[in-house]
């Protein structure tokens, strides 16, 4: 006798880790709600750019204010006694406030230029803030000032000052300085995210302007609008 066929095995139930219902989850999915990276770069810069501009209109405002106030006392010595003098910011060194409005301007002028000129600039606004820095320490210690004005008072070259005293107000200069830096550095870093001023008023390459609108229709129900088309040298019955 022949063997009886054999029925083919029952198949496996499919593995575990092929089952649908037990398929991997996408751990590195973002959560909902999280900013793509084309969005966290404009926030990016958007804040770069707010903290440049604070910090740069305050260091200039701060350098300003504190060149126009007293840094130094001292008296001068008369036959009579003692005559006191003060000294601003200005009169003893013009540089805090000359270079406050150059890197107010640059920081203004930063909006205006791209490329290169946007490194160029963000780089003379640095630099006026480093200068500010630097003028503002050596000015807080500069007797050179007082020592003249004693001598106007006196009447003698090379007069002396008693009892110097030295304000605050240099570091302050020194501290709108150090904010200039700051947004120098600021623009150096992420000026190139920035947006620039609109060219839609820019020429076209060759100094060619852009095609000009052709004029629109008279209505001919409206005779001034005849009579401002005859004057033009036009035909309004075209």
């Amino acid at each position: 006798m022949s063997a009886a066929p054999q029925t083919p095995a029952a198949t496996e139930p499919p593995d575990a880790a092929e089952s649908p219902d037990t398929a991997p989850s996408d751990e590195t999915a973002p959560p909902a709600g999280t900013p793509s990276g084309p969005a966290r770069a404009a926030g990016g810069a958007r804040r770069s750019l707010a903290l440049a501009l604070l910090t740069g209109a305050a260091g200039a405002g701060l350098a300003l204010l504190a060149s126009g106030r007293t840094w130094a006392r001292g008296s001068a010595v008369l036959a009579q006694g003692e005559l006191p003098r003060t000294v601003t910011g200005a009169d003893v060194t013009g540089v805090p406030g000359a270079l406050a409005v150059v890197g107010l301007a640059a920081l203004v002028a930063v909006f205006a230029v791209r490329r290169a000129g946007r490194i160029a600039v963000a780089t003379l606004l640095a630099l006026s803030g480093t200068g500010i820095v630097v003028a503002a320490v050596l000015g807080n210690s500069d007797t050179s000032a007082l020592r003249e004005k004693a001598a106007t008072a006196v009447g003698l070259t090379g007069a002396d000052v008693h009892h110097v005293t030295h304000t605050g107000w240099p570091w302050v200069a020194a501290a709108g300085g150090l904010l200039l830096l700051v947004a120098g550095v600021l623009a150096l870093l992420f000026g190139r995210r920035w947006p620039a001023m609109s060219g839609r008023y820019e020429r076209t390459p060759g100094g060619a302007r852009g095609p000009r609108r052709a004029p629109a229709a008279p209505d001919l129900d409206r005779p001034e609008e005849i009579w401002k088309s005859l004057d033009r040298g036009e035909d309004p019955t075209r």
